[in-house]
This record gives structure tokens, C-alpha cells and sequence, in this order.
């Protein structure tokens, strides 16, 4: 028989798996409660008891969405190298998780960026948090690289790290708000330019 806590969890996590997808359909300020808990199959009351507030509903779905980009983007990698590609490979094959994860849930995406550069607001804290969760990834990977002879023992590897994942989240939501004719193929090919260094004509 399953535990308090158990069940708890199981409706919590229904409730985010209902609520990812509408965000993405409609938008963070066009979801309400009621829906996410038509969905999800559960009271709206419900809702509120595993989350205490709106406020704390929101928040928390912000960070269940960094959460699933974060493992995305560790698992890309890990296997990326268990498949023998080099740390680069892995750095190329995180872009294109990224992109993918942005394609597929874009209203969290440009949630969370306006959130997270927006000052004093009660979920700044906690998307900062987050958002070195996802940093981290990436740096590990340049770490192992550093490490391997693969890049510059020179890079500043913090800098390059938050460099790199900003690159991402803000050329994905140009490419789906003013370039919504290209393919994520295409914007892969042309993120991958970049991280090889090859942007520059050869001589």
C-alpha cells in the first residue's frame, strides 16, 4: 500500500506533467488553477493542498521545468561520452537537447528568462538556484575537457559555462519568436559553427 508521502508525490508530480504542457500551449498568464487541475484529474483543492498558494504553484513548476532541462542536458552529455564522443561532442549534443527542450516548451523558457533578469521578485531566489543547476552541467562538461587537453587550460570555464547556456536560452527564443520558419536542425548547425570555432572564413 502506498505511503502518505508517496501519494503525495504522485500528485504532485501529476499535477506538473499536466500543468508543463498547458504552459507551453497557452502561455504562464493564460493557465489558471482550474485547468491544471482538470488535467491533472484532481480537485482544484487538491492543487492548493500540495502547494499552498498560486504563488508557490508557479514557482515550483519554474523550477520543475529548469529540472527537466538540467537532466536533459546532463543525460545528453553522459551519454555522449559513454558512446565515445569527445567533450566537444557532448557540448554539441547538449545544444541540441537545449533546442529541443525550448521547442517543446517555449512558454517556460521565456518564463523563466524574464523572471530570472527581473529584479526583486519573490521567485528571483529560487530560479537563481536553479539556474546553477543547469550551469553546472555545462561546466562540468568544460571542466572534463580542461582536464582532458581537449580545451585551453586558459578559459575562464564559470564564465564560459553561464556563456554558453545563455547563448542557448536567448538565440532559441529569437530563432521561435522572430525565425519561426527555420528548423531546430538549422539553428543546431549554425550553434555548432560557433562552439567549433569555425565561424570566422579560413584563410
Amino acid at each position: 500500500m502506498a505511503s502518505s508521502s508517496g501519494r503525495r508525490q504522485a500528485t504532485r508530480q501529476k499535477v506538473f506533467e499536466a500543468a508543463v504542457p498547458l504552459l507551453a500551449e497557452k502561455g504562464f498568464a493564460a493557465t489558471t488553477v482550474d485547468e491544471i487541475a482538470e488535467r491533472a484529474g484532481v480537485a482544484k483543492g487538491t492543487v492548493y493542498y500540495n502547494f499552498e498558494s498560486k504563488s508557490v504553484l508557479f514557482e515550483e513548476l519554474l523550477r520543475h521545468g529548469v529540472a527537466l532541462l538540467t537532466a536533459s542536458l546532463r543525460e545528453t552529455a553522459e551519454q555522449t561520452v559513454r558512446e565515445g564522443g569527445s567533450q566537444v561532442d557532448a557540448l554539441d549534443a547538449m545544444i541540441g537537447a537545449g533546442l529541443a527542450f525550448i521547442e517543446r516548451y517555449p512558454a517556460i523558457t521565456t518564463l523563466y528568462v524574464s523572471e530570472l533578469w527581473r529584479p526583486h521578485t519573490e521567485w528571483n531566489a529560487a530560479l537563481r538556484m536553479v539556474r546553477e543547476d543547469a550551469v553546472a552541467v555545462v561546466r562540468g562538461v568544460l571542466e572534463a575537457g580542461v582536464a582532458g587537453g581537449e580545451f585551453s587550460g586558459e578559459i575562464d570555464v564559470q564564465l564560459t559555462a553561464s556563456a554558453m547556456t545563455g547563448m542557448v536560452l536567448v538565440v532559441a527564443l529569437d530563432w521561435r519568436t522572430f525565425q519561426p520558419d527555420r528548423s531546430r536542425e538549422d539553428v543546431h548547425a549554425s550553434l555548432s559553427l560557433l562552439l567549433q570555432g569555425r565561424v570566422a572564413a579560413r584563410r
